[in-house]
């Protein structure tokens, strides 16, 4: 066989293609995390990988300082992360601290959802258990939990009874300022604050358009709030109108500088909201959906039960499940 230089050339390729996967083999190393902490990382108010809202929960984090806990969620640029530590409170069953963005939270709703799913995952809640408490910075907060097959399939979180705070008065300017007509609002039915506790702004719209037509202009939202003499808070923009996917709402959070794509702190505000405006009859409270982050690529079904009635509300239940998507370590920096 006469040899050229195309035929050595590719004689030499294969050669060195056959000794690749043995050379890489034996250079293969197991890198190890120096003080790294395990969490596990969930999507949650979904049963769909990479959809709803991310949480990182940490279930070895004793040792750690809030400051760390503080840059450990920035490393992940989650909205959340959770850390999981033995019980402080009497009748609780773990506490759970939750960090965000700007530091420590003493109340969130992905956060508890997401950190229960990882605690039945790792039979931390035994199987079959009905009720577990979160020590949370604003108290006691039980989950129910709904189990199939051995599995956790549900979780509802018991948030406080609402606390309807100020109006908004100009709603020309204030509908200007989120790049809509005064039309794109929802009747005459308020823009309000809401709290179960964390404190909300809700925004009726009239149609699922006008809720993703939002876009904020910072600027002219903080003159209105400064002229209204109303706190600048979350806006939790939404529209009643029927839509294919058999929700209630079709919701979208905005922050000043980002947009959630799953909030159940907001969504016991929400449901409170529907309520006692009448958008929602209390006899239909027990079945309430909120499509979520579906504008943003993330979407989330967030269910709420409110007891009561649209003059006393004596209940907000915020649910929805979790699935895993991922685990890892994350060093700790010290």
């Amino acid at each position: 066989m006469r040899i050229t230089r195309r035929t050595f050339g590719g004689i030499g390729l294969a050669a060195l293609g056959a000794m690749a996967p043995r050379r890489l083999a034996a250079q293969a190393k197991s890198p190890t995390v120096a003080n790294g902490r395990r969490y596990l990382h969930y999507d949650v108010f979904t049963d769909t990988p990479l959809a709803g809202n991310q949480l990182a929960v940490f279930l070895e984090p004793q040792g750690l300082e809030a400051a760390a806990m503080a840059a450990m969620t920035k490393e992940t640029n989650f909205s959340e992360c959770t850390f999981v530590f033995p019980a402080e409170a009497a009748g609780t069953d773990v506490r759970l601290r939750i960090f965000g963005r700007n530091g420590e939270m003493p109340f969130a709703g992905h956060p508890v959802i997401g950190s229960t799913f990882a605690l039945a995952d790792t039979g931390a809640i035994a199987a079959g258990r009905t009720e577990f408490v979160f020590g949370l910075g604003i108290g006691p907060t039980p989950v129910e939990l709904e189990w199939k097959g051995g599995a956790l399939a549900f979780a509802w979180m018991t948030q406080q009874k609402p606390v309807f705070g100020q109006t908004l008065g100009s709603r020309d300017a204030f509908a200007a300022a989120l790049g809509l007509d005064t039309a794109a609002l929802l009747g005459d039915l308020p823009i309000q604050e809401v709290s179960c506790g964390s404190m909300f702004l809700m925004i009726p719209l009239a149609t699922r358009a006008a809720v993703d037509r939002v876009a904020p202009d910072q600027r002219a939202l903080d003159a209105v709030f400064k002229q209204s003499g109303v706190q600048r808070r979350g806006l939790f923009v939404f529209s009643p109108e029927a839509g294919t996917d058999g929700a209630t709402v079709y919701s979208r959070m905005l922050g000043a500088t980002f947009e959630d794509p799953a909030t159940g702190s907001a969504s016991g505000p929400l449901g409170s909201y529907l309520v006692k405006h009448a958008i929602v009859k209390p006899a239909d409270a027990q079945t309430i959906v909120s499509a979520q982050g579906v504008k943003m690529g993330r979407p989330s079904r967030i269910h709420i039960r409110i007891d009561g009635t649209a003059q006393e509300i004596t209940r907000v239940r915020v649910g929805g499940s979790s699935v895993l998507v991922g685990e890892g370590r994350l060093r700790s920096g010290d």
